[in-house]
């Protein structure tokens, strides 16, 4: 059931109303209504006066709730042009021409969709700021747990002089048993010597 409010003579131009009833066509007639409040143009402030006695007739005259309406119809003609003169040079006038709208609006009540039923699971609740810096935590804490870092082993510094003497230390141990048979075959070599000067002092004293 389309009911109607209609407002006539109204002064403002039909083609800035137009511009605006295009906007609010099909929509919900309170919704369309708090838009054109905050509008700065003139044809807004009178498409809404109009809107609203439309949604008054329907609440008052049919019991029909405010918040189930819907613009059905908005209508803007052209009304009589209001004819006037100015004065200009040399005694002549130019025409001013005021044009004026007949403005109808119609709602119109819309059935309201049903309400889905939920289904069987309930939907998880929606993740915070503070439960995922949390669960990053406790992640990282896992991962420590799971798999700890193995301490490396310490290892003994030593001064630099003390392994400079046990290197020294293994030089010599290595060479000493080389000179032993050098020493060996040195010692016949010197008995030689000697019994050949032994005898060669027997010589001379004979």
């Amino acid at each position: 059931m389309e009911v109607r409010a209609v407002g006539k003579f109204v002064r403002v131009q039909p083609r800035k109303v137009r511009i605006l009833a295009d906007q609010v066509r099909g929509r919900n007639a309170v919704h369309a209504a708090a838009l054109l409040q905050f509008h700065t143009s003139k044809g807004a402030k009178m498409l809404r006066k109009i809107l609203v006695s439309a949604i008054a007739n329907a609440s008052e005259n049919h019991g029909l709730s405010a918040d189930t309406l819907n613009i059905s119809t908005i209508m803007v003609d052209e009304g009589p042009r209001l004819k006037r003169m100015q004065a200009r040079a040399m005694g002549r006038g130019n025409r001013i021409v005021k044009k004026t709208s007949h403005i109808t609006v119609g709602v119109e009540e819309v059935e309201q969709p049903k309400a889905i039923k939920p289904h069987g699971t309930k939907a998880k609740p929606r993740p915070t700021f503070a439960s995922a810096v949390k669960g990053k935590k406790d992640v990282k804490a896992k991962k420590v747990v799971e798999a700890p870092v193995e301490a490396a082993p310490v290892v003994e510094e030593t001064p630099i002089e003390e392994t400079v003497v046990a290197q020294v230390e293994e030089t010599t141990s290595q060479e000493a048993p080389e000179a032993e048979p050098a020493a060996e075959e040195a010692a016949p070599a010197e008995e030689a010597k000697a019994e050949e000067a032994e005898a060669s002092d027997e010589k001379g004293a004979e």
